[in-house]
């Protein structure tokens, strides 16, 4: 496998510096460019353990922690191992930071993470990939149809709440996408039923924007984390298959 070099990085944002961490193939060439928005439980070792998986793929990966006005990593007490049902209390910590990050306030800082990557001497000039993982798909919808110009692909794993009654609904913002779309639902994820998931994709084919939707059948909300009760082996290594032809397709074309 090949070497990577990983570090934390700060960044000025619009409300203040946000820590993240950015990760690289240990070489002194330049690599494709990945945002990597995390999921709810935040920037913890098990993040960082899957962004230097996708930097061993040859790509540059930033995960920022979205959550900073909140606080620095780490900005939870998490046990190694998440179980929410055991230890309801940990969406105590979670859910005020959740609730507060707007998709308004995920855009404003949207600029700084790709200005990062632009910026960066170990990621090659052109547009980005995003991936993103529960919540982290909302983010990344949103932001590859704010700036549609710096988004080359864009994928989506278990995410919830993707197009509901709201002005600000991420199936909203699809439509000035132009790069191409990747999404892999849970099959048992009461945050994203069937009709949110049809009328995504219908928004998707409206918009004329290249994409694939798939269903895991079996797989939890929350199924690529492999530190919380919803890890699904089977289900997250279908998701590398599927990031890394979505990645490399459209950022390592010749």
């Amino acid at each position: 496998m090949t070497a990577v070099r990983g570090t934390t990085v700060d960044i000025t944002t619009e409300d203040g510096t946000a820590d993240a961490y950015l990760v690289h193939p240990d070489d002194d060439t330049t690599h494709p460019a990945v945002l990597f928005y995390m999921d709810a439980f935040g920037l913890r070792p098990h993040l960082r353990g899957m962004a230097d998986r996708l930097a061993a793929a040859g790509y540059t990966v930033l995960v920022p922690n979205v959550f900073h006005r909140s606080g620095r990593t780490p900005l939870f007490d998490l046990p190694e191992f998440i179980d929410p049902a055991a230890r309801p209390e940990i969406w105590g910590q979670i859910l005020p930071a959740m609730q507060a990050l707007t998709p308004e306030l995920a855009l404003r800082d949207a600029p700084a993470w790709l200005d990062t990557l632009a910026g960066s001497p170990h990621a090659a000039a052109g547009p980005v990939g995003i991936t993103g993982y529960c919540m982290g798909t909302r983010l990344a919808l949103h932001t590859a149809g704010a700036f549609p110009e710096r988004v080359a692909a864009a994928a989506g794993f278990h995410g919830g709440g993707l197009a509901t009654d709201a002005p600000d609904s991420p199936h909203l913002a699809v439509a000035r996408i132009t790069g191409e779309v990747y999404l892999g639902h849970a099959d048992e994820d009461p945050s994203l039923p069937p009709e949110q998931i049809d009328l995504l994709d219908k928004a998707l084919t409206a918009a004329g924007v290249r994409h694939r939707t798939e269903v895991y059948t079996g797989a939890s909300h929350g199924y690529t984390q492999a530190d919380t009760a919803a890890y699904d082996a089977e289900a997250t290594a279908r998701h590398w298959t599927a990031l890394l032809d979505l990645l490399d397709r459209n950022l390592k074309r010749s």
